[in-house]
């Protein structure tokens, strides 16, 4: 693959319990932490994979039914947390962004959207049409809220199996070479979200497959251990998911030096995120 730079860091982090997250585990409280990612590519520039959350989200979730979605996810922010502020003390101002990947439009990942107004916007057509077609009113039922998408998001979006290549992919069926330069390989990722996708890349150290919430932890793909059946109201498809996370598994034991990056596991991100930009770390 062709070498790019990745940094990884939280945009801020709501309050789960750990017993929904992995079915049987302790019924104590964890931190689902907002990831995103900074890319340098060489020709294309910045890109964001994710854009976490941003205070918008407390302005979006501040009345009913909405308020519903802030209540059952407790958002914890500082204003330093937000990724604009994280990229403008590392010297990068928001115009600088000309690229952005959004694996889903949840509200975690998409929060900070309206920040990069100068990005061009990359995601699968389903998760777009979903997102824009859900109810202004009920969308937060399934993790959308309208008021974080850009008013101009039509003319900005790009959809990933329009402008990339399809290749073949033996676990996954297919992937799509983004920019068709086999720098950042996009795969199809449903039943967390739908559409949802993740991306492989490869740095000068090693691969790097960010999954986005196609599961929560890292034990899910090494022991398939699932979520706790509560959490199926909010996923798009509980067969979709599960038959993702055996791929994953599958992935992992034929890949084993590949980092898998679950956006919400602890366990694997504390090892990868810096407080400060350090493109070359990863």
């Amino acid at each position: 693959m062709k070498k790019i730079k990745l940094y990884l860091n939280n945009a801020g982090y709501c309050v789960a319990k750990k017993s929904h997250s992995i079915k049987g585990a302790e019924k104590k409280p964890i931190h689902f932490n907002a990831l995103f990612g900074l890319i340098e590519h060489p020709e294309k520039g910045w890109i964001l994979y994710d854009t976490g959350y941003a205070d918008r989200f407390f302005e979006a979730t501040r009345s009913y039914p909405h308020k519903i979605y802030a209540n059952i996810t407790k958002v914890v922010l500082k204003p330093e947390e937000e990724v604009q502020a994280q990229l403008m003390a590392f010297g990068i101002e928001p115009e600088d962004i000309q690229h952005i990947i959004l694996t889903h439009f949840h509200a975690d990942h998409v929060a900070g959207l309206k920040d990069f107004k100068n990005a061009t916007i990359y995601c699968s057509k389903k998760a777009f049409l979903h997102a824009k077609n859900s109810s202004h009113f009920w969308g937060f039922s399934k993790g959308i809220l309208k008021d974080l998408m850009p008013a101009d998001i039509e003319n900005r979006v790009q959809f990933v199996e329009e402008i990339g290549t399809t290749q073949t992919d033996d676990i996954f069926g297919e992937r799509i070479d983004l920019f068709n330069d086999d720098s950042i390989l996009v795969y199809y990722l449903p039943g967390h979200a739908v559409g949802q996708i993740g991306i492989l890349l490869e740095t000068t150290k090693q691969q790097y497959f960010l999954i986005a919430d196609a599961c929560w932890n890292q034990v899910a793909y090494k022991d398939l251990k699932l979520p706790h059946p509560i959490v199926r109201t909010f996923f798009s498809s509980w067969k979709s998911y599960k038959d993702i996370v055996q791929k994953l598994h599958e992935y992992h034991k034929k890949h084993p030096e590949v980092t898998i990056i679950p956006t919400h596991c602890n366990e694997t991100t504390d090892q990868l995120i810096n407080s400060k930009i350090d493109m070359d770390a990863l």
